[in-house]
C-alpha cells in the first residue's frame, strides 16, 4: 500500500469541463493521497482513506468548511419556510403502534405534537393514563429515546430500553407499573437486543454485548449473549445461558413459552436470509440445554418459531415456500419432513406475519394471518387446527397492516396499525368474540395530507422481468411532466409498500409525483425476489432502479431535468450507484446515511455483519461484484452528474459516517457539472431516529434540495398560501 498525502487544488487532476473548473473552485480543498492497496492483484485507489479518521483535526476542518458550504447553498432556497410549514402540516402525531396489553394494563407510546419523544402510558381497566416513562423528562434536550419496552407478562413490571443517539451503549431499567419507580437497572450493553419474560415477573432473558474491554482492539463483530436476569440482582451475576466465541456476528431472538417451561433461541449471522432455531426445557433456567431444531446453513431459509398452548411450535417459515407459509412442529422436532402445514404459501400473497388467538372464551383458537398482495395488505382468520379460512377481515382501505399484537399469554382481542400513503399509521382493535373491527379509542393520530391519487402499475426491466411500480399524484388533473421523486431500498428483503410517509405527502402536495420502485433485493414477492437481487445479483437491483427511471422518462411522466431520486441505508447505496452508473437520467440525488465504499463497508459500523448481503472484499470473486457497482470506486473525472445532497449523522453506528465524507470529496473532486455537491452532517442524532424537530428539519432540507433542482419549488409557495393550517 502506498499512502503520501499530496495536495492537488481545486483544479488539479489534467484538463476538466469549464463547469467543473468553476463548480470546484467553491468547494473545499480536500487531500487526494496516493493510496493503492492490491487485493488480490487488483490496484483498488483509495484517494480518501484519510477521511475515515473523524478524530483527525484535518478531516475535522474539511468537515466543518463542508457544513459552511451546505449553510450557503441552502440559505439560497428560496422556498424553504413553505416547505417546513408542510412538513409540520403534514407530519403525524399521537399513537403510531398497537399496543402491548398485559393482565389488566395497556401500554403505549404515545408522541404530542409539541414532543421530541415519545413516552410510555399505562392505560388500566378503568382507562386512566398515566405517564409511565417520559424520556424528556431524564433528558431535557430531547436526545434520549424510549427504544422499546417489554412489560411483564401478569403488567406489573416492565423493562424500558432508552438510547441516546450518538452513543454506542443502551441501558435496560425495569419500572414498577403500579409507582413508576425504577426497582432494577442499569443493565448495560443491550442494543438491538431481545427480552422475554419469564412468569410472575421476576426474571427475564435478554441479550447484551460482551464488555469492549474483553475484545480484541478493533475487533467490531457484536459478540452477543444471551442472559437470564433476576430482578434486584447486580447484573455482574447475570447467567450466560447461549452463545459464545464461536458466533461472534450472531444477533439472537427470545421466545418463552406461556407456561414458562420452555425457551426458544432464534441465531441469525447478521440480517443473512436463514436462520437457526434452539429450543429447551427450563428444568434449570440458569442452565438450560438446548436442542437444535433448525440447521439454517442446510435449510437456507428462515424460520421463526413461536410456542403453542401445549408447548409445540408455530412455525413461520419460507423453507420450500419463497413467499412463506405456516407449520406445525412438535418442540423437539429436527427434520422437517415432519412438519405438518397449516396455511399454504400463496405465489401471489408474501406472508408478513401472524398471530394466535387462543382465548378459553372463543369456539376454538384461531390465527390471524397478514399477506401483502399486489404491495397492499390483506388479513384472514383461521381455524387454528387446521389452518382452514374462515372470514377476511374488513380494512380501511388498499393500504399497509403491520405489528399484529394480542393480549398474553391468552388473548380473543387482536390489535393492529393500518396506513396507507394519506393515511398516518392508524391503530384497530379486532375482537374474535364480536366479530368486530374497530379503531382503539384513545389511540389517535394526526397529520393533514391532501388529496392524492395512488396506482400501481408495472414496468420491465432490461432482462425482461416485470417490476411493481408505485405511484402517487395529485387529485387534480395535469398535463404534461411533473417533477418526480423516485424512491427505492433494494437489501436484506425488506419490501416496499405504500407506507404514510411525510416527505412523500408534503412532496405530492406541493404538486409532484412521488414513486417507489420495488426493484430485486427487496422482499415485494418473497425469498425469490430478495436472492434476484443480493451477492452477486446487487447490479439488478441497480439496473432495475435506472429501468425504473427510464420508464418514468419515456413514459412523460416526468424528465431528467425533473427527476430526483432518494434513498436511506442500503437504499442510499441503491441510488448513489444509479446515479455513477447513469447520471444522465437525474437532476438531484439524495442518499441518507448511505453505503458508498464497498470495498470497505465492513470496516464501518455493522457492515461486518452485511456480507451475506452483499459479499466480502476479503474474496476474489465477491471483491469484484463489489469493485462494479461501488459507487466510491466507480466516479469519473469530468462527467456531468447531478446535484447530490449526502446526510448523514456526525456519528452513525450502523453504517458508518466515512462513507458520506469519501464519496462527497470524491465527487466534488470529480464532476464536470455546476450542479453542487453537498454534505448535510447531523450531530447528536443517529443513522435513524432522532428528536422530532430534527427529523423535520431534515425532512424539510430534502425536499427543498430535491424541489430545488426539479422545478417543484415553483409550485410550493402557491400550495403554502391555500392551505389551512393545521389544527
Amino acid at each position: 500500500m502506498r499512502n503520501r498525502p499530496q495536495y492537488l487544488g481545486p483544479v488539479a487532476g489534467g484538463a476538466m469541463h469549464l463547469g467543473a473548473f468553476m463548480a470546484r473552485l467553491f468547494y473545499p480543498a480536500a487531500w487526494r493521497s496516493d493510496v493503492v492497496e492490491d487485493l488480490f492483484g487488483f490496484p483498488v485507489p483509495d484517494p480518501y482513506r484519510w477521511l475515515e479518521d473523524g478524530d483527525d483535526a484535518r478531516v475535522r476542518d474539511w468537515a466543518a468548511a463542508q457544513d459552511r458550504l451546505f449553510d450557503a447553498y441552502r440559505a439560497g432556497w428560496r422556498e424553504q419556510q413553505s416547505w417546513a410549514s408542510l412538513v409540520d402540516q403534514v407530519s403525524s402525531f399521537g399513537v403510531s403502534e398497537p399496543p402491548m396489553v398485559r393482565g389488566s394494563v395497556m401500554f403505549l407510546a404515545e408522541q404530542l405534537r409539541e414532543d421530541e419523544q415519545r413516552r410510555l402510558l399505562a392505560i388500566d381497566a378503568e382507562r386512566n393514563r398515566r405517564v409511565l416513562v417520559d424520556p424528556v423528562e431524564i433528558d431535557p434536550s430531547g436526545h434520549t429515546g424510549l427504544y422499546a419496552w417489554w412489560p411483564s407478562r401478569e403488567g406489573e413490571r416492565v423493562a424500558v430500553q432508552m438510547e441516546v443517539a450518538e452513543q454506542p451503549g443502551s441501558e435496560i431499567m425495569v419500572v414498577d407499573v403500579r409507582t413508576g419507580e425504577t426497582v432494577d437497572g442499569p443493565l448495560p450493553r443491550a442494543r438491538n437486543t431481545s427480552l422475554a419474560w419469564l412468569p410472575g415477573g421476576n426474571a427475564f432473558y435478554y441479550v447484551s454485548r460482551v464488555p469492549d474491554e474483553e475484545l480484541a482492539p478493533g475487533d467490531m463483530r457484536l459478540h452477543r449473549r444471551v442472559r437470564l436476569h433476576r430482578v434486584g440482582s447486580p447484573w455482574q451475576t447475570d447467567a450466560v445461558v447461549f452463545g459464545g466465541d464461536d458466533a461472534p456476528d450472531h444477533y439472537y431472538g427470545l421466545t418463552v413459552s406461556a407456561d414458562g417451561r420452555c425457551l426458544a433461541i432464534t441465531a441469525t449471522v447478521g440480517p443473512a436470509s436463514h436462520n437457526d432455531v434452539y429450543v429447551a426445557e427450563l428444568v434449570d433456567p440458569e442452565a438450560p440445554h438446548f436442542i437444535k431444531i433448525v440447521d439454517g446453513s442446510t435449510l437456507r431459509a428462515r424460520v421463526l418459531p413461536r410456542f403453542l398452548a401445549d408447548n409445540n411450535l408455530l412455525l413461520v417459515t419460507d423453507y420450500q415456500a419463497p413467499c412463506g407459509r405456516i407449520c406445525m412442529a412438535y418442540r423437539h422436532d429436527t427434520d422437517p419432513a415432519a412438519w405438518r402445514a397449516l396455511v399454504a404459501e400463496d405465489r401471489q400473497a408474501p406472508l408478513d406475519e401472524c398471530l394466535v388467538l387462543d382465548d378459553p372464551a372463543l369456539p376454538q383458537p384461531l390465527l390471524l394471518v397478514a399477506r401483502s398482495r399486489h404491495g397492499t395488505s390483506t388479513l384472514t382468520l383461521h381455524d387454528l387446527a387446521t389452518g382452514q379460512p374462515l372470514t377476511s377481515l374488513p380494512l380501511a382501505g388498499a393500504g399497509v397492516v403491520s405489528s399484529l399484537r394480542t393480549t398474553i399469554p391468552h388473548g380473543h382481542r387482536a390489535w393492529f396499525s393500518y396506513c396507507d400513503v394519506t393515511t398516518p399509521p392508524t391503530i384497530y382493535r379486532y375482537d374474535a368474540i364480536s366479530g368486530r373491527t374497530e379503531q382503539e379509542t384513545g389511540a389517535t393520530t394526526a397529520g393533514r395530507t391532501g388529496e392524492m391519487r395512488s396506482s400501481s402499475v408495472r414496468y420491465r426491466a432490461g432482462d425482461g422481468t416485470e417490476i411493481t411500480l408505485f405511484l402517487f399524484t395529485p387529485a387534480e388533473e395535469h398535463e404534461g411532466p411533473r417533477p418526480t421523486l423516485l424512491y427505492g431500498y433494494g437489501s436484506f428483503g425488506m419490501p416496499m409498500r405504500p407506507w404514510f410517509f411525510p416527505l412523500a405527502a408534503a412532496w405530492v402536495s406541493a404538486g409532484g409525483t412521488y414513486a417507489v420502485a420495488c426493484v430485486r433485493g427487496g422482499g415485494e414477492e418473497g425469498q425469490h425476489w430478495h436472492d434476484a437481487g443480493r451477492g452477486s445479483y446487487k447490479q439488478r437491483a441497480i439496473s432495475d432502479f435506472n429501468d425504473a427511471a427510464t420508464w418514468l422518462i419515456d413514459t412523460g411522466l416526468t424528465t431528467p431535468d425533473q427527476l430526483a431520486i432518494f434513498g436511506q441505508s442500503a437504499g442510499g447505496l441503491l441510488v448513489t450507484a444509479a446515479a455513477t452508473q447513469r447520471p444522465d437520467l437525474y437532476a438531484a440525488v439524495v442518499a441518507e446515511g448511505p453505503l458508498c465504499d464497498m470495498v470497505r463497508y465492513e470496516h464501518f459500523g455493522l457492515g461486518c455483519t452485511w456480507t451475506d448481503e452483499f459479499g466480502t472484499a476479503a474474496q476474489p470473486e465477491e471483491l469484484q461484484w463489489l469493485l462494479g457497482y461501488s459507487p466510491y470506486h466507480n466516479v469519473t473525472p469530468g462527467v456531468l452528474y447531478p446535484a447530490f445532497l449526502f446526510v448523514g449523522a456526525v456519528t452513525d453506528l450502523q453504517t458508518g459516517e466515512a462513507h458520506v465524507t469519501k464519496m462527497c470529496a470524491a465527487l466534488q473532486h470529480a464532476t464536470g457539472s455546476d450542479r453542487p455537491i453537498l454534505m448535510r452532517r447531523e450531530p447528536d442524532t443517529a443513522h435513524a431516529a432522532s428528536p422530532a424537530s430534527k427529523e423535520r428539519a431534515l425532512t424539510t432540507d430534502i425536499l427543498a434540495f430535491a424541489g430545488n433542482y426539479t422545478g417543484l419549488e415553483k409550485t410550493i409557495t402557491r400550495v403554502h398560501e391555500t392551505a389551512v393550517e393545521p389544527h
